[in-house]
């Protein structure tokens, strides 16, 4: 109960200052510099069906060890995601300290915000609000992940993306996953001084190109990405999920 007080307050029991919101505030960076980089090798690795269905598949084996056991084992994936899993809810319950604890609360960071007219400060608000919706969002996908790993592939990844309606899951989780991640580590950079040198303010500028720059690049290879497993979703529409093999050659349904 005592930490409890101390990272709300500010405070040790006896009066003093606590080091521990500072020491919790690390935490959060560092669980979210980890999630941000783990999205951005995520991404790449899901845009591989950009290369075409094979090379997707062949990464997708290279998860599961294929080069080590013969045919790979999905469990792998599953141990896998369990830890991302572990990081993202440590991450959440560290980032909700930041979030308002009420709506009057919130109306009054919605007015300073107005009122201040700072960039920092309207980022800080949209990464809240899009970290609130990806602890109910994420949490799904993370689920399916980790109990269907031997359902990643070209075609079941597709099937889900079509035949169970996710693509309106994933294009929401999608906006929220990138544009926080971009947020996270432009605040992070600032918040720490990681980059500063001799020029703060210009080191802040140049800091805010490179998360535009990373937030429309990654919007834009998900956003592409996306409509490729839709287009082969679509193409599949009447068949039944089943294992890629890159050495078959599946006919499609001709309607």
């Amino acid at each position: 109960m005592n930490e409890v007080i101390e990272a709300y307050t500010g405070q040790n029991p006896d009066g003093n200052k606590s080091r521990m919101p500072a020491k919790l505030d690390k935490a959060l960076t560092a669980s979210g510099v980890v999630l941000a980089i783990f999205m951005m090798a995520h991404m790449f690795f899901v845009s591989t069906i950009l290369f075409g269905e094979n090379a997707m598949y062949t990464i997708t084996k290279m998860f599961e060890l294929d080069f080590i056991f013969d045919g790979g084992l999905p469990i792998i994936v599953s141990i896998f995601v369990g830890i991302i899993t572990v990081i993202f809810v440590v991450h959440a319950l560290l980032g909700i300290r930041k979030f308002p604890t009420s709506y009057k609360a919130y109306i009054k960071i919605r007015e300073h915000s107005k009122m201040m007219k700072h960039s920092d400060t309207s980022l800080w608000m949209f990464q809240w609000i899009s970290g609130l919706i990806m602890m109910f969002i994420a949490t799904i996908h993370l689920y399916i992940m980790f109990t269907q790993p031997e359902n990643i592939g070209p075609y079941s990844s597709a099937y889900r993306v079509v035949n169970q309606n996710m693509w309106l899951l994933y294009m929401v989780l999608l906006i929220c996953v990138e544009l926080h991640g971009s947020i996270g580590l432009y605040r992070a950079a600032m918040k720490w001084g990681w980059f500063d040198g001799k020029n703060p303010k210009e080191t802040r500028k140049t800091m805010m190109k490179a998360k535009k720059i990373l937030s429309i690049f990654f919007l834009t290879l998900g956003v592409v990405t996306l409509f490729a497993y839709i287009k082969i979703g679509m193409d599949r529409i009447d068949h039944a999920p089943m294992k890629y093999n890159p050495n078959d050659s599946i006919q499609l349904m001709k309607k």
